[in-house]
């Protein structure tokens, strides 16, 4: 096996396992919320649930941050953060429908 076959070898075996624990790490974190702020009466199960296990919610910089950093190793946002957002801003989802993602864009015509 020549040198150039070694170092190609070696380069898509490291992308296939980093792709394969970025897809495991992503599976973990948790969806988005379209509430920007809770209810008075759910405020108080959210602030006893720590902070990395809370719902993305659009606007709320600091707890998105940690969420990334915590689950991802890094704080900055992806693309599909910014997407996720102005899905989740967009739509007309309750706030189950957006934790799972199962919402859809257009509701106001049903």
């Amino acid at each position: 096996m020549s040198k150039k076959t070694l170092k190609f070898s070696v380069l898509v075996g490291t992308l296939v396992v980093l792709c394969g624990v970025a897809a495991e790490t992503n599976a973990q974190e948790p969806g988005w919320d379209s509430r920007i702020i809770v209810p008075r009466e759910e405020r108080a199960a959210l602030q006893a649930t720590p902070i990395e296990q809370r719902s993305y919610r659009p606007f709320h910089f600091y707890g998105n941050t940690v969420r990334r950093s915590y689950y991802r190793g890094n704080p900055m946002p992806l693309p599909r953060d910014y997407m996720a957002t102005g899905n989740v801003l967009n739509s007309n989802a309750s706030p189950t429908e957006a934790r799972s993602g199962t919402f859809s864009r257009n509701r106001r015509g049903q």
